[in-house]
C-alpha cells in the first residue's frame, strides 16, 4: 500500500472512539519494528520524525524506507513530521514524500500561531497532506527544547473553535498535563479540560507525551476524545536498555546485527501492546 495522509484514518478514529498510535522512529530498526508490529495487528500506523531526526537521517532516506515498509505490509502508513518548527522544514518534508505534518507554533503569540499554521495548511492541503497544530504547550523535553510545566500553558478550551476555524487545521494537539521525556512525580491529566475541548469541536485531538502515562489514564483520555497518541520516549528507552543488556551479557559482542535484532523484537512488543491499549488493532 502507498503512504496515505492522516485525514481519513483519524476521522475513522473519531467515529469509532479509539486512538491511532503515532510512534517516533529514529533509524531503520525502529521503523521496521513499528511497521511490522502494526502489520501483524492489522492496524493503521503513524510513523513520526522530529526535525532533529530529519536533520540526522535525511528526509529522503526516511521517506524511501517508509515506502518500502508500507508496500511490504499492506496497511495504511502515515509518514508524519512531528513538531515541525518552521515553514521551511514543512516544505522540505512534503517534497520528500511526507503525508502529514505538524507545525508547532504553540510558543508563539496566538495570532502568530494562527498565521503560521494557516500558511502551512494552505500549502499542505494543496498537495493532499494533512496538518496537525498545537494550542497550549506540552511540557518537558522535545529534541533540544525544554518547556517548564504549569497550568498557564494548558490549552484554553474557549479559543479552540476560533483557532480551528481560522486555520483549517486537520487535527489538534492539546496540552492537558502530559509531558515529553521521562516523567518525574505523579502524572495528573486535566480530563475536565479535555472533555470541554471535545464538546466544542469534532476534529481529531492529539495527546503528546504519552510515554509513561498509566494505561487507565490513556483509556480515559480516549474515552474523553483523544484520537492520536504519540509515543517516543518508550521507544528510546527500549532501544537503549536492550543494547546495554546485550553488552552486559556479552562484552565481546561485535556484530550489530545480533543486538539490533533484539532491539527490534522488544520494540515490536511495545507497539503491539500500545495498539491493543489504543483500540486500533484490526482497523487497517
Amino acid at each position: 500500500m502507498k503512504l496515505v495522509n492522516s485525514e481519513l484514518i483519524l476521522k475513522n478514529a473519531v467515529r469509532g472512539r479509539y486512538a491511532v498510535g503515532a510512534f517516533n522512529i529514529y533509524n531503520l530498526e525502529t521503523l521496521k519494528a513499528v511497521v511490522k508490529a502494526a502489520g501483524e495487528m492489522n492496524s493503521p500506523i503513524i510513523l513520526q520524525t522530529t526535525p532533529r531526526t530529519v536533520s540526522q537521517v535525511g528526509e529522503d532516506y526516511i521517506s524511501a524506507m517508509t515506502k518500502v515498509a508500507a508496500a511490504e505490509y499492506g496497511i495504511p502508513v502515515i509518514l508524519h513530521l512531528d513538531h515541525g518548527d518552521s515553514f521551511e522544514i514543512v516544505v522540505k518534508c512534503i517534497r520528500a514524500g511526507y503525508t502529514a505534518v505538524m507545525i508547532d507554533g504553540s510558543s508563539l503569540p496566538y495570532e502568530d500561531n494562527i498565521t503560521l499554521t494557516r500558511k502551512v495548511v494552505d500549502l499542505a492541503h494543496s498537495v493532499g497532506v494533512s496538518v496537525e497544530a498545537e494550542l497550549g504547550e506540552v511540557t518537558g523535553v522535545e529534541d533540544d527544547l525544554y518547556l517548564k510545566g504549569d497550568k498557564g500553558r494548558f490549552t484554553k478550551p474557549e479559543i479552540v473553535p476560533d483557532f480551528i476555524e481560522r486555520t483549517g487545521v486537520d487535527s489538534l494537539a492539546v496540552a492537558i498535563g502530559t509531558a515529553h521525556g521521562k516523567y518525574k512525580g505523579e502524572i495528573k491529566l486535566d480530563f475536565d479540560r479535555l472533555e470541554r475541548i471535545r464538546s466544542l469541536v469534532d476534529i481529531p485531538l492529539v495527546l503528546h507525551g504519552a510515554s509513561g502515562v498509566p494505561d487507565k489514564d490513556i483509556k480515559k483520555a480516549i474515552k474523553f476524545g483523544i484520537n492520536k497518541i504519540n509515543i517516543a520516549t518508550e521507544i528510546k528507552i527500549a532501544f537503549t536498555e536492550t543494547i546495554k543488556g546485550a553488552f552486559k551479557k556479552n562484552q565481546d559482542e561485535i556484530d550489530p546485527r545480533n543486538y539490533l535484532a533484539s532491539v527490534e523484537k522488544r520494540i515490536e512488543q511495545i507497539v503491539k501492546n500500545k495498539i491493543t491499549l489504543f483500540g486500533c488493532g484490526g482497523k487497517a
